[in-house]
């Protein structure tokens, strides 16, 4: 595999790609890297983001997943390009245990609308978690 280069990478003040979520900050997510097109993330094992079988909760799957996806959609310019999430389907293909990795790729984007896929594997790699999601792109003020 290519190594990836990040294309926005994080500080401590905006962890997340060069922006900051405290969502994500409270769920423990590490960002791993980015490229055009393409986001990686990873949500470390915790006892705070399961439901009450042990599993990791579907919240915490649509949350990580919408901002992976969300990285994706705004890859192409990280720092100056923000989303919107329009529409996110999501579907749950089996219990999700422990460590997750959350990888989210761009199927189109236009000048004003971004489509995007992604999936959420556990450790074995089996794939627990599938997602479709449309973005709106926003130009942000200042470019940060």
């Amino acid at each position: 595999m290519n190594q990836i280069i990040p294309a926005a990478p994080g500080t401590p003040e905006k962890p997340y790609f060069g922006i900051d979520i405290p969502l994500m900050r409270l769920l423990g997510l590490q960002p791993e890297y980015m490229e055009e097109g393409l986001c990686r993330t990873r949500l470390p094992a915790s006892p705070n983001v399961v439901n009450s079988r042990g599993d990791v909760h579907g919240g915490t799957l649509m949350a990580v997943l919408d901002f992976t996806l969300s990285g994706a959609a705004r890859s192409h310019a990280p720092l100056d390009v923000g989303v919107i999430t329009i529409d996110m389907s999501t579907h749950f293909l089996a219990a999700a245990r422990g460590a997750l990795t959350f990888e989210a790729r761009i199927m189109r984007r236009g000048a004003k609308i971004a489509f995007c896929e992604g999936e959420a594997k556990d450790a074995s790699g089996t794939v627990v978690c599938v997602a479709r999601a449309a973005f709106k792109l926003v130009q942000l003020a200042g470019g940060n």
